[in-house]
């Protein structure tokens, strides 16, 4: 990603975690709201299948501009990486459709819980992604980062126990059907995520070259789940079908919101991120009590305060042993000398 320069400072870091975080947080209030208001509901698969388009747009646009130069090495690029490379486009085909799973699931979570709830809830992802990468990249997690994930999963429980109530939907819920939703996501949040971490790193190839590929898979498989889930509804109704201002801002929301994470990850630490997740949830559950009605339990309170601790403690930097062990292989050394 050389969408920035390395050497970026500290404002520049915060500046990039308070977008990330008003765009997860208005993310997630916005398409619950057009998930129960009194308008006609929308497809959710064809705005999922909208999103990828316009991410494809975006990094086409992106590689464009800032990875080749010119026109003529942005046209090799394309022909090389992405027509003349079938295998990859297959490969990275596993990450769209798990990624375009994932997309509906937090379209039927949404519509069955609060905004709050959810962004509490979906912060499953991180132990979800601590154990794929165990799995799939042979790496190891500190103590610490263990004890982070039981405590994180100790805070959905708390609260899941008794979820708040919103008073202001009117709308028909299922919260089980909303956790189970959200249980899928996280899966296929942890699965893709990891993948498409260790393809990045097989290869020299371009993140935005990967973003290409996987975008236009992801249509692909998108369009397959429009017509299987909705095909028959869409020819009735249209592709466009309850669409409304606030819907394509969501959809835009998604868009931008994905590509931008990428740019947080490479220029950003754990900390920093855990901050901005911990912020988000607050900023969530705050919208929620003044747009919606929710009504806070102790239960969700202390849930949400422990996961925003876990959060922190699961980012914190592991701590170089080495060269202390070093230190006191040396001083023994010197006292057994004496």
């Amino acid at each position: 990603c050389t969408y920035f320069p390395e050497n970026v400072s500290l404002l520049f870091k915060l500046y990039c975690l308070t977008v990330m975080t008003l765009v997860a947080a208005t993310y997630t209030i916005a398409l619950r709201y057009t998930r129960t208001s009194d308008k006609e509901l929308y497809f959710s698969t064809t705005a999922v299948c909208i999103t990828e388009v316009i991410k494809l747009l975006l990094s086409v646009g992106i590689l464009a501009k800032r990875e080749t130069g010119s026109l003529g090495r942005f046209k090799t690029s394309l022909r090389e990486n992405v027509l003349g490379s079938p295998k990859e486009l297959m490969k990275l085909s596993v990450p769209s459709l798990v990624y375009a799973v994932q997309n509906n699931m937090a379209f039927l979570a949404l519509s069955n819980l609060d905004a709050a709830v959810y962004q509490v809830t979906y912060q499953l992802k991180i132990p979800c992604t601590a154990l794929c990468t165990v799995l799939m990249l042979n790496r190891t997690l500190s103590k610490v980062q263990w004890i982070s994930v039981f405590m994180l999963c100790g805070g959905v429980i708390l609260v899941q126990w008794k979820p708040a109530q919103a008073t202001k939907v009117m709308v028909e819920q299922n919260p089980f059907l909303g956790f189970g939703a959200i249980a899928i996501a996280v899966l296929c949040s942890g699965f893709a995520g990891v993948y498409f971490e260790k393809v990045l790193k097989s290869s020299d190839t371009s993140l935005w070259v990967r973003n290409i590929q996987m975008y236009l898979s992801g249509i692909v498989v998108t369009l397959v789940g429009v017509y299987l889930s909705d095909g028959a509804e869409i020819k009735e109704k249209g592709f466009f079908y309850g669409y409304t201002y606030y819907v394509w801002f969501v959809i835009f929301l998604a868009s931008v919101g994905g590509l931008y994470t990428s740019v947080v990850v490479k220029y950003t630490d754990n900390i920093m991120k855990g901050f901005s997740a911990a912020a988000a949830i607050v900023l969530s559950t705050i919208a929620s009590v003044l747009l919606f009605g929710l009504q806070i339990t102790l239960t969700f309170a202390l849930g949400t305060l422990l996961v925003c601790i876990s959060i922190y403690f699961y980012g914190l930097p592991r701590q170089d042993t080495t060269s202390i062990q070093q230190g006191e292989t040396a001083s023994k050394g010197r006292a057994s000398g004496v």
